[in-house]
């Protein structure tokens, strides 16, 4: 499902049409002896940690906060004249859809091989994972579904939770595109559609959802459970439950937030330094306990009380090959769950 080179510039095109890169923001005036980062990843969870590279090293840094789609929609479209030396990333497909047209430059030696080659490509290295689950009610479903393609069973009817305009959700089915195909995809969204689900913005509502009983399961990142048990004061303050699928299921999907260098920045020295800060030790584990995401360094537990990366069953995927953003969503259009 690879898109070729014209077929990912028109996927970035049509990201710029939609975006309209309107929601771009700026963390501070353009200061020419800054580095300049674009950051998918939102100011809330990055922001302190690029603040303690900046007291570390002396590096001032100037960024640019925006959705991930959008932000590498706008580094295709200022092409060699982004102001960009690194895009750092929610999604792998926003990153591979740059790769795609040759908007990133090679990964440097220093953090070439540092991640599993799982979670890397030749030209983005991912910093840090996140894993697909089922969140459920355990007073409603004491057994929850193994497989994502079990929610489409008259019995989870009005129960299941979605966030079809999130990211994260459409790289999902992005991923169920690359390893079943369209059109069991397509059958799926239909199928899911027809079982009437609620639907949410995001994944953290859903399980505030779940847990208030008001929703019986939905989908997430594993990372929002941890977040409401910490919101909450603690997992014992919390009723709902998040499952893993079976190993393979696209219910399970590990993607990962990634940084690259973009494409005239080959030998920028600070660049390439902010990218191995990101995956220094003292880096990785702030991800695994400040946003409960899986470290990708080989060695660090993940949150606490997950199971070990290892252990998840993703999808045999690429993650080059959740670039096709567009395609996804003209999919899900077609099945009623986006406008």
């Amino acid at each position: 499902m690879k898109p070729t080179r014209l077929g990912a510039t028109i996927a970035l095109t049509s990201l710029i049409a939609v975006a309209g890169l309107a929601g771009c923001s700026s963390s501070s005036e353009s200061d020419g002896d800054a580095l300049t980062i674009y950051s998918g990843r939102s100011e809330s969870l990055v922001g302190p940690l690029i603040e303690k590279f900046t007291q570390e090293t002396g590096i001032q840094t100037e960024v640019r906060y925006g959705g991930s789609a959008e932000m590498s929609a706008q580094i295709a479209e200022e092409g060699s004249n982004t102001p960009a030396e690194v895009f750092f990333s929610q999604d792998a497909g926003a990153l591979g859809a740059l790769e795609n047209i040759d908007a990133l430059a090679p990964l440097p030696a220093s953090v070439a091989t540092t991640v599993p080659a799982a979670y890397r490509s030749e030209d983005w290295t991912g910093i840090s994972g996140r894993a697909r689950t089922i969140v459920y009610d355990p007073a409603k479903f004491a057994s929850p579904p193994k497989s994502v393609f079990d929610l489409t069973d008259p019995k989870y009817k009005g129960e299941v939770g979605i966030a079809p305009t999130n990211a994260s959700f459409q790289s999902f089915v992005t991923g169920m595109r690359a390893t079943s195909g369209d059109a069991t995809t397509e059958e799926w969204l239909k199928g899911i559609m027809a079982n009437d689900p609620q639907i949410f913005d995001n994944n953290l509502r859903i399980v505030e959802s779940v847990d208030a009983g008001t929703t019986g399961l939905g989908l997430v990142n594993h990372y929002y459970w941890y977040i409401t048990a910490r919101e909450k004061g603690g997992a014992e303050n919390v009723k709902v439950a998040q499952e893993f699928t079976k190993p393979g299921d696209p219910g399970s999907l590990v993607n990962v937030a990634g940084a690259a260098l973009t494409a005239n920045n080959a030998t920028n020295a600070e660049a390439t330094q902010f990218i191995e800060y990101l995956l220094s030790t003292s880096s990785q584990e702030y991800f695994a306990t400040e946003t409960f995401e899986y470290p990708l360094i080989p060695g660090l537990d993940g949150p606490a009380g997950s199971p070990p990366l290892s252990s998840v069953g993703t999808p045999p995927i690429e993650l080059n090959d959740l670039s096709d953003l567009a395609g996804t969503q003209a999919l899900m259009r077609e099945a009623g769950m986006l406008a």
